[in-house]
């Protein structure tokens, strides 16, 4: 059995095993990522991050997407 290693998510910080080797086991293969929000994710990161940590960017980009003032305006507020 292979081991994984035990990394930690860059965006909140929590202990997830890493299947780097094996990617269709891994966490993260659970989110659907487009091309665009890939891009817009690495632009801000560069580790790995937990599955719930994509899907959150990924909602994020999508409301930057649909409503780029409003998104701007409330994190600003």
């Amino acid at each position: 059995m292979t081991k994984h290693e035990i990394i930690h998510c860059e965006r909140c910080g929590k202990s997830m095993e890493c299947k780097a080797n094996a990617n269709a086991k891994c966490q993260c293969s659970t989110v659907q990522l487009n091309l665009n929000e890939v891009q817009y994710i690495s632009e801000n990161y560069e580790g790995c991050m937990c599955a719930g940590c994509l899907g959150d960017l990924k909602d994020e980009y999508r409301l930057i997407i649909s409503s780029p003032l409003k998104f701007f305006t409330d994190k600003i507020l």
